[in-house]
């Protein structure tokens, strides 16, 4: 199915609004929305010594973005029991791939990001959400951020196994036009070339929805 993008996010003034309410800061350091420490934090969890494993940062990352893992499940994670079934598939996924370039093989079913998703969705209380933005740390630029709010901005199907590919289909079409608006609407911003166009549309659809009460 297509991505259904709200015609107010085509509004390139208004959605370099929301980036600016999201990464501002308050009068005492601190930012105004957490979420906005997701890409940076530590360094970023697709950085050099951190890109093929899992670190405590990811998950206090992770709950930057209102989800918060339990303790043995962060543990399990880290210090998994036998082999770690999670670093390999994480080293067999692209650190430096943009979505809009990658193939539909590196998001298919059958690929390592799926397989990831998967086995982290199982591990208890993680969850299909969580994992989701496990991956999206690891991998910002291939692997876009899902919740909630963001299935109900973009109108998505109540089972949604499709997200990653129709949000690929989306920046490729029409001469990559949506990366185009994205990357225009984050200098208009001024909040940093280093938030990837994926976070960028994450972003502004979720303070968009949250405005509207999506």
């Amino acid at each position: 199915m297509t991505l259904n993008i709200p015609e107010a996010l085509w509004n390139r003034p208004y959605v370099a609004g929301l980036l600016r309410r999201y990464w501002a800061l308050l009068p005492d350091g601190t930012p105004a929305y957490t979420g906005a420490r997701f890409e940076r934090l530590a360094g970023g969890g697709d950085r050099p010594e951190a890109a093929n494993r899992f670190t405590p940062a990811d998950f206090i990352a992770v709950a930057t973005l209102s989800v918060e893992i339990p303790a043995r499940a962060v543990l399990q994670v880290l210090e998994p029991p036998g082999r770690n079934p999670y670093a390999p598939l994480l080293s067999k996924i692209p650190v430096d791939l943009d979505l809009a370039a990658a193939n539909e093989r590196h998001i298919a079913e059958d690929s390592p990001a799926w397989s990831l998703w998967q086995s982290l969705r199982d591990v208890d209380d993680i969850g299909p959400i969580g994992a989701g933005k496990l991956l999206a740390r690891k991998r910002p630029r291939l692997l876009p951020v899902y919740d909630s709010v963001i299935k109900r901005v973009f109108e998505r199907p109540p089972t949604d196994l499709t997200f990653w590919s129709d949000v690929r289909h989306a920046l490729r079409a029409d001469d990559h036009r949506l990366v185009s608006h994205l990357e225009a609407a984050r200098s208009l911003a001024g909040i940093g070339e280093d938030i990837g166009v994926l976070r960028i549309l994450d972003t502004a659809a979720w303070l968009h929805g949250k405005d509207n009460h999506f």
